[in-house]
């Protein structure tokens, strides 16, 4: 029987532009580590957090991975406890991902540490309680991919489905971080709670049209595709310089380009040859606003959270 084990989890781009709080997909170039430590006090408590977490709390129900494995240890009635070692990856409220891959790497390190294993969709819901922790709400745009790897469409919350989407291989995702803070909350807050019919039309189409082409590796469906008209016309004036950090990533050549998440964090969708151009364009149009800009390339392959060290 493992005592102690320690797993990482990937960065994600949730929403991926036309599919609010539904699609998501990794980033390999960034990701959390966290050990959990089987204790026989039938306890969860968070002893350290460090990396780039900032102030993170070391109490376990305001913390994301304290959390998720509070709600695994209640619900499996466990006999005994888990203490949790946190080395942040991601910034803090980058849009990236962060709350939810420390849940996601909690639970899947003390997954190892059970006698019987869960299977992911059972962990996917225990690390949805952390992330509520972070947003308010419950929503695995970002848990779902960080779990599972790869692009992931989750339908339904209380029972998801979780579905691995193609992505043409030559497709890189850019990645583009100002140094600012944009909280979930802040970005969730400002969200009309209606649209019009035909903005419900149109980002159905795109959504539908993005997917098609993600599976019949149709490059030009997904560029036509790519135009989130609901939420990133909300959510940009939050970023500043979004709107000639999206322009410049078009004209050097990008498949599509839109808010990571709730932001700041830009991403694009770019073919291999433009990736590095894109890049270098969405950076320096972050710097002409005064904004230096974290940059990251990275493939979208199909591997989630999982074991480092045992």
């Amino acid at each position: 029987m493992l005592t102690d084990v320690t797993a990482f989890a990937p960065a994600t781009v949730a929403n991926v532009g036309i599919g609010f709080d539904i699609l998501g997909h990794t980033v390999e170039s960034l990701g959390d580590r966290v050990r959990v430590t089987r204790i026989e006090e039938p306890t969860v408590r968070i002893r350290n957090i460090s990396g780039i977490g900032g102030e993170l709390p070391l109490e376990s129900a305001r913390n994301t991975a304290g959390r998720a494995l509070q709600a695994m240890h209640s619900s499996l009635g466990l006999s005994y406890g888990f203490e949790i070692d946190i080395h942040k990856g991601i910034p803090m409220s980058s849009g990236l991902g962060g709350s939810a891959a420390s849940a996601v790497a909690a639970v899947v390190a003390a997954n190892a540490l059970l006698e019987t294993p869960l299977s992911l969709l059972e962990l996917l819901k225990y690390a949805m309680e952390g992330e509520i922790v972070a947003s308010g709400s419950a929503h695995v745009d970002n848990i779902a991919p960080c779990l599972f790897g790869g692009l992931i469409l989750t339908v339904g919350i209380d029972n998801p489905r979780v579905k691995q989407i193609p992505v043409p291989a030559s497709v890189r995702c850019v990645l583009a971080h100002p140094h600012m803070h944009l909280g979930t909350r802040e970005a969730r807050a400002i969200l009309k709670l209606d649209v019009s019919r035909s903005d419900f039309v149109w980002q159905t189409a795109n959504l539908a049209g993005f997917i098609s082409g993600c599976y019949s590796n149709d490059l030009d469906m997904i560029r036509d595709s790519f135009n989130d008209v609901i939420i990133e016309p909300q959510r940009h004036s939050l970023i500043p310089g979004f709107m000639d950090v999206k322009r410049s990533a078009m004209l050097a050549g990008a498949l599509g380009c839109s808010i990571s998440g709730a932001g700041p964090t830009v991403f694009a969708w770019a073919e291999t040859q433009y990736a590095e151009a894109v890049r270098g364009a969405m950076v320096a149009a972050f710097a002409a606003h005064g904004l230096p800009a974290d940059h990251w390339i990275s493939s979208i392959e199909n591997f989630g959270a999982r074991i480092v060290k045992s």
